[in-house]
């Protein structure tokens, strides 16, 4: 019994379901066998998860798309900040340069006009340094220390960061002021990796303003240097002239001017300008009392004649007792020339009583000379002579013991001692 209940059983658990399918009137049993429900719960469960995948992802699909679109949107504008960006360091750095360009021309246009200021100074340093060599009152000039170059200054003379700023006529007009280009970029540093263009082209224009200073400077000292051998010879002569009893007219005298006031509104004006007028005073006053000087009996009638007898009391050679002789005896031979001592105005030319043959010359200011003993006269009366033009011939006539040249210096009518004039005509004649 036991057998066949274990059969029973094991029977049971062996029968399969069955399904029964009904049609109308027919009928059919379909058995369901164990693969086959696995497969149906595998399709289902396939289903099932395709199901809820599709679900999730229709769910899902919209926050994801945005997301997607946020993330495009960050992207483009960050790209459009950063674009914008750049944009604006375009815009600075061209800014920049724009600026840079118009300082630098704005410094470009500064130095041709200081350069142009000088060229046009050294013109009328020129003119006056002319006018000085005419009246004896240049000076020697100073040199200048010039600065050396290095190895680099002469390597960069071909093609110097100035030039490239300034242009190829730059180098040109610097040499047109008197800046010499390897001086002026041995006045600066050699440039380092790091400097930038606008940097080096401070660097540049600091040099090149120092080089044009130093010549200013130079030409402010050439003006005091003439003004001041001017003014000096001029005293010398003038203190000359006091010696001898002249009294010259200084240019600051008022005596015989006049004319409408008109004030100065800037008396001091450009330094420059205010230099170039006081050597201009001081060389006029110059040249006013070289003229005076040159016109006084300063001379030397017979140049290397041998003094026979001075001014002062002596031994009359006729009558041997004591006489004034009025001026100097000066040997000669006859045809000797005799010539103007100063220049002046002829008053008296012929015999006179114990002249001989006399000619006398106004020259101004009460002075008067005198020339004795003539062989013969060479000018007449009203003629105008220069110092050292021939007025006669030496002689022997009226009262004279042998040919001689009497010569004589009077102020206002009474003789003086000639050898005064003669002596301040040897110290004159350096300064003229």
């Amino acid at each position: 019994m036991g057998s066949e209940a274990g059969k029973s059983v094991f029977a049971k658990r062996r029968k399969a379901p069955v399904l029964i399918l009904a049609s109308g009137d027919k009928v059919r049993h379909l058995t369901v066998k164990p693969w086959m429900t696995a497969l149906g719960i595998a399709v289902a469960a396939t289903l099932t998860v395709g199901y809820f995948g599709a679900t999730t992802y229709l769910v899902l699909r919209d926050d994801l798309l945005g997301a997607s679109i946020a993330r495009q949107a960050r992207i483009q504008h960050e790209y459009e900040d950063r674009i914008s960006a750049l944009r604006a360091q375009v815009d600075r750095v061209t800014s920049r340069q724009l600026l840079d360009q118009q300082v630098v021309e704005k410094k470009v246009e500064k130095l041709m006009e200081r350069q142009s200021a000088l060229t046009d100074r050294h013109g009328k340093i020129n003119e006056l340094i002319e006018r000085a060599e005419s009246v004896g009152a240049a000076q020697p000039e100073i040199p200048v220390p010039a600065t050396k170059p290095t190895n680099d200054d002469r390597r960069a003379s071909a093609d110097s960061p100035f030039d490239a700023i300034l242009g190829p006529d730059a180098k040109s007009e610097t040499k047109t002021a008197g800046i010499d280009p390897i001086t002026t970029r041995a006045l600066g540093f050699a440039p380092t990796a790091a400097e930038s263009p606008a940097n080096r082209a401070d660097r540049i224009f600091s040099n090149v303003s120092l080089s044009l200073k130093s010549i200013e400077q130079q030409q402010m000292a050439k003006i005091d240097n003439l003004r001041l051998g001017a003014s000096e010879k001029a005293d010398a002569i003038a203190t000359i002239l006091r010696r001898t009893g002249i009294q010259p007219k200084d240019g600051d005298s008022t005596e015989d001017t006049g004319g409408p006031y008109i004030p100065v509104s800037n008396p001091t004006g450009d330094k420059f300008d205010l230099k170039l007028t006081q050597l201009d005073l001081a060389l006029q006053r110059l040249q006013e009392i070289r003229s005076q000087a040159m016109r006084y009996p300063f001379g030397n009638p017979i140049p290397g004649a041998m003094e026979t007898s001075g001014f002062g009391y002596r031994k009359d050679p006729f009558l041997g007792t004591l006489a004034l002789h009025p001026g100097i005896d000066f040997r000669g031979s006859i045809g000797d020339p005799a010539r103007s001592t100063g220049a002046g105005v002829v008053i008296s030319a012929g015999p006179a009583s114990g002249y001989g043959n006399l000619v006398e010359i106004d020259h101004g200011n009460g002075i008067t000379t005198r020339y004795g003993h003539l062989s013969e006269i060479l000018v007449r009366v009203g003629q105008h002579v220069d110092t050292g033009d021939m007025i006669g011939r030496v002689g022997n006539t009226g009262r004279s013991t042998g040919p001689h040249l009497h010569y004589e210096v009077r102020r206002n009518g009474v003789a003086i001692d000639p050898s005064g004039f003669l002596n301040a005509g040897l110290k004159i004649t350096s300064l003229l």
